[in-house]
């Protein structure tokens, strides 16, 4: 494209805020946006971007941005990594797309035993591979419903599984994903996260709802994304592993945000050393290319030939990324997410003590992080005065601002993200001190 900024991301420092936010150019592709696309579509701030470099996000006004969001802790090996580019270019050329619903694509079948090795789960595995963490928590509900023949399924409070029909029914993150969408689907129970809500489940919806053998699946984030960066007690998930074993329940891991090594090691469950009969892996698989998995016990895959597909689940080029991001991962990138995590972690607690009015909580593991604020006024501001100095961050939850950069991150760019951030807070903080 002849509009495109100029890009010389080795020569400038990081960030570089060149013009007004959102400059000239961003603000006329913001009007073609608002005449033609879906409203839907929930923009955090005027960013309008045309080149990524690991960590780094150029828009098209030429202002460089350090990346704390990751595309939605997508881009796990940082913006276009040679080593995926060079992956996607080889397979790209060769064969784009070959319907793996049809035909026995070597790539689907290699990503497939790659996720058997690194899943969470003793004894043989087969996955499904699909085109987004939403179609993947759609497989598992069918799968669940399938395997045990039993049709209720459990979520959480609080939990994002996606915005397809099933995923939003079991998603309960906010009331404004299920508006003007009713009915949803049956037999989906909710209940609070954490302790609480397996005394909930066993107390009342298995005593005077629905009895625990009515009941499939159960379906869990390990930390919550969405629903705001929420790491559980030391007991809720090995004490929900016994449940489900109690009852003959599917214990289903929603690693789609917090998998691939961002916190540290492969899976977050493994943070207590619980072991699921299905696992969810998406967002990060791919660095960036849209491809989902449902791995699961292969006992479990009992569905015959077409009883579930995709056309482009499993896609080539896209299965091509997910094994170069893997190796990059394995290699180097997950301990790395562990040590740069640490270093944000230390640095961000001190907020809590300094800006006591409006930062209530620092937590999380690995690089899934999450900062709570007083409200959600002041988590919309800080993300805003965020963007403003170059750091781009989301929100999370009501009033989260969440830290989840690529795994690439380095000890340099993590300490100006500090910095960033903390200089948007005491803004923000000294703002509504004089108000």
């Amino acid at each position: 494209m002849t509009d495109l900024a100029e890009h010389s991301v080795q020569a400038r420092p990081l960030p570089d805020i060149v013009t007004d936010l959102p400059g000239p150019r961003a603000r006329e592709r913001i009007a073609i946006d608002e005449r033609y696309v879906t409203p839907s579509l929930p923009r955090a701030y005027p960013l309008v971007p045309v080149h990524g470099d690991g960590v780094a996000v150029e828009d098209i006004d030429g202002n460089r941005f350090l990346d704390f969001a990751a595309g939605i802790a997508v881009n796990s090996t940082g913006h276009s990594h040679p080593d995926v580019v060079a992956a996607i270019a080889e397979q790209a050329a060769t064969l784009i797309h070959c319907a793996s619903s049809d035909y026995y694509l070597p790539v689907y079948a290699e990503v497939a035993r790659e996720l058997d090795r690194i899943a969470p789960i003793s004894g043989p595995t087969r996955t499904f591979l699909c085109n987004s963490g939403a179609e993947a928590v759609e497989a598992a509900m069918k799968l669940a419903r399938y395997a045990t023949g039993r049709q209720n399924l459990i979520a959480f409070l609080g939990a994002f599984h996606g915005r397809t029909y099933g995923a939003t029914t079991l998603t309960g993150s906010k009331a404004k994903y299920h508006a003007h969408y009713s009915p949803l689907l049956p037999g989906v129970y909710h209940v609070p996260y954490g302790s609480t809500g397996l005394d909930e489940l066993e107390q009342r919806v298995f005593r005077r709802l629905m009895p625990a053998e009515e009941f499939a699946a159960v379906f869990v984030e390990p930390i919550q994304g969405e629903g705001g960066y929420v790491v559980p007690e030391p007991d809720f998930l090995p004490r929900l592993r016994r449940l489900c074993d109690r009852h003959g329940i599917l214990l289903v891991d929603d690693e789609i945000q917090s998998g691939m090594g961002r916190t540290g090691r492969w899976w977050a469950i493994q943070h207590w050393g619980v072991e699921p009969d299905v696992i969810l892996a998406a967002k990060g698989i791919a660095s960036g290319l849209p491809l989902g998995a449902m791995v699961a016990r292969s006992e479990l895959m009992t569905w015959p030939a077409g009883a579930h597909g995709s056309t482009f689940g499993g896609n080539p080029v896209a299965c091509a990324a997910a094994l170069a991001t893997i190796r990059l991962i394995e290699r180097e990138l997950m301990a790395n997410a562990a040590e740069r995590g640490q270093q944000l972690l230390e640095g961000l607690r001190p907020l809590v003590r300094r800006h006591a009015r409006i930062v209530r909580d620092v937590r999380g593991i690995g690089l899934m992080l999450g900062v709570e604020f007083d409200s959600a006024a002041s988590a919309g501001a800080v993300q805003k005065a965020c963007f403003q100095r170059g750091l781009l961050v989301l929100t999370a939850g009501e009033d989260v601002v969440r830290i989840s950069p690529a795994l690439s991150l380095t000890r340099d760019e993590a300490a100006t993200g500090l910095r960033l951030f903390e200089e948007a807070v005491a803004a923000v903080d000294a703002q509504g001190t004089k108000g």
